[in-house]
């Protein structure tokens, strides 16, 4: 996956992988501008309370820092769809900057696929992923795992590219 090239983290990606991180950038970015939610368990997660005791300051706190934050995630959710070729395969080559919108934005992807697949800290992918395929292999539960799962070993691939910070 990602190598370091110089001060480049760089990766050829498939068709496939291409229109997969293409179809989750996207829905970041769909959940983030769509009219958000915040009894959405997902937004939630991505906008946790600063006070989860005080609701009143938790409310007063997010009034004054979620567009800057909403507006970082959509950001890092784009440079991801900035970078990937249009359609086909093709290869990424990420500076350090890009490469560290790319980490957010697959970590908020990972956090918003964890809670829609109810994933806990404790949760043996593997395990869950078997289990799934036992019960259905065409289902599109199989299918998001393993989206959940590509994305963990992309974040990793990509943490160990990034260059050494002096």
């Amino acid at each position: 996956m990602f190598r370091r090239n110089g001060s480049q983290c760089v990766a050829t990606f498939a068709v496939d992988e291409v229109r997969v991180l293409r179809k989750v950038a996207g829905e970041v970015v769909g959940l983030l501008t769509d009219g958000m939610d915040h009894t959405d368990p997902v937004v939630s997660r991505l906008f946790p309370d600063i006070y989860p005791e005080k609701p009143d300051d938790s409310a007063e706190f997010r009034l004054y820092t979620e567009g800057d934050l909403k507006t970082g995630k959509i950001d890092q959710a784009g440079a991801i769809l900035a970078a990937l070729p249009d359609e086909g395969e093709g290869e990424v080559r990420l500076d350090g900057e890009a490469a560290e919108a790319w980490l957010r934005a697959i970590n908020d992807a990972r956090l918003a696929m964890g809670t829609r697949l109810d994933i806990q800290a404790d949760t043996d992918l593997g395990e869950e992923l078997d289990e799934a395929v036992l019960r259905d292999p065409g289902s599109s539960r199989v299918f998001q795992l393993s989206v959940y799962a590509y994305l963990g070993y992309l974040q990793e691939s990509l943490l160990n590219a990034l260059p050494e910070i002096e």
